[in-house]
């Protein structure tokens, strides 16, 4: 009996856990939104005619790190709605951050072992979503 009592008190920290960490992904959608609104706004208007294009890739960086943050808070919205870490999902998100970072890259400052170790970090994620696409569609 005790026992259950246990496990249903770590079951509601888990839960209250997940809330609160609802919560501050939400605060940090929203900071990321303005961020992203201020840093449109001031290269619109304050860079030269012509120049814009060159902080695209910045704005790009932008607006997946957003993307990122709501794909980890479908993450723990749905394991609140189902206590169970939804690996798919996980690896989704994962390839969206690694995706960002090959975007965002600056060949000039990376060597070619960094280019090789993001493509089989690509390589793997892909080849894991895969798997977890067929062995759910079973």
């Amino acid at each position: 009996m005790q026992d259950e009592k246990f496990m249903h008190f770590i079951e509601n920290i888990e839960v209250l856990v997940s809330k609160v960490l609802s919560v501050f992904m939400v605060v940090v959608i929203l900071a990321a939104i303005w961020d992203l609104a201020v840093f449109l706004i001031k290269e619109l208007f304050d860079v030269p005619y012509g120049t814009f294009n060159t902080t695209l890739f910045k704005i790009f960086g932008l607006f997946l790190n957003i993307l990122i943050a709501l794909e980890i808070l479908e993450n723990i919205t749905a394991y609140l709605r189902k206590h169970v870490v939804q690996v798919e999902l996980v690896i989704v998100t994962s390839l969206i951050a690694v995706a960002r970072k090959i975007i965002i890259l600056d060949l000039g400052k990376v060597t070619g072992i960094d280019i090789i170790g993001l493509g089989v970090a690509v390589l793997a994620l892909s080849i894991s979503y895969l798997i977890i696409r067929f062995s759910n569609s079973r």
